[in-house]
Formats: C-alpha cells, sequence, structure tokens
C-alpha cells in the first residue's frame, strides 16, 4: 500500500531523481528564478525552503549541512551569505510557483519558480 508516501518519482529511479533534484536546487539557489515543468518546481521546493531555514543560523554545522547537498561551494556561500540573513525574520515560505502554458511539444506544464 503507498499510504503517506509523498515522493514524486519525476519518472526515474531513485539515484537518478536524486541527483535531478540537487541540481536543480543548486541551480535554482544561484540563478533565484527558473523556468521548469510543473511537477519539478513542486518537488523543489520544498527542498530549497528547508535549505534556506538551514542556512538562517551561519554556523559550522550549517555549512557542513549544505555541503552534503549542494553541489557547487557558490550556492552554499549565497545562501549564507545573502538568502540566510535576507529571510532571517520571515517564518516561511521563501520561494512562489507561477504557472504558465503547456509546452509546445509534448504539452508540458510549465512553471516559474522564484524568491520572494
Amino acid at each position: 500500500m503507498r499510504h503517506r508516501k509523498k515522493t514524486v518519482k519525476l519518472g526515474r529511479e531513485c539515484g537518478p531523481r536524486k541527483a535531478l533534484l540537487r541540481g536543480l536546487a543548486t541551480n535554482f539557489v544561484l540563478k533565484g528564478k527558473m523556468k521548469t515543468t510543473l511537477p519539478k518546481a513542486k518537488a523543489i521546493k520544498p527542498i530549497v525552503e528547508k535549505y534556506i531555514t538551514v542556512s538562517k543560523n551561519n554556523t559550522l554545522a550549517s555549512r557542513r549541512r549544505l555541503i552534503k547537498y549542494f553541489y557547487d561551494e557558490k550556492a552554499i556561500n549565497k545562501l549564507l551569505a545573502e538568502l540566510g540573513p535576507k529571510y532571517k525574520e520571515r517564518p516561511g515560505g521563501y520561494t512562489r510557483i507561477i504557472k504558465l502554458e503547456n509546452r509546445k511539444g509534448d504539452n508540458a506544464p510549465m512553471a516559474i519558480i522564484e524568491l520572494v
């Protein structure tokens, strides 16, 4: 039975899915805004929000947690130097998903995910 299992599969096995989400989250942190499919945007939203919350405290422990997940050192530095202090007083909800028209080739639902 599938009760209370909320992992979005995205048509991939476990390893490639984790790599995809890590790459999307790293690029999103570096750019602050990206256009992707709606399921991918919904999948990276809780991940990015969790790590922005971690980056609010600029400690060695939080830096090590970020190093475990993100691919690029620039993304970690941006989280700790810019995004963490920017959202220090905000209790959550750091990202926004805006739905767009479906993609022309395969009719996939598209969305823009951006920082608030």
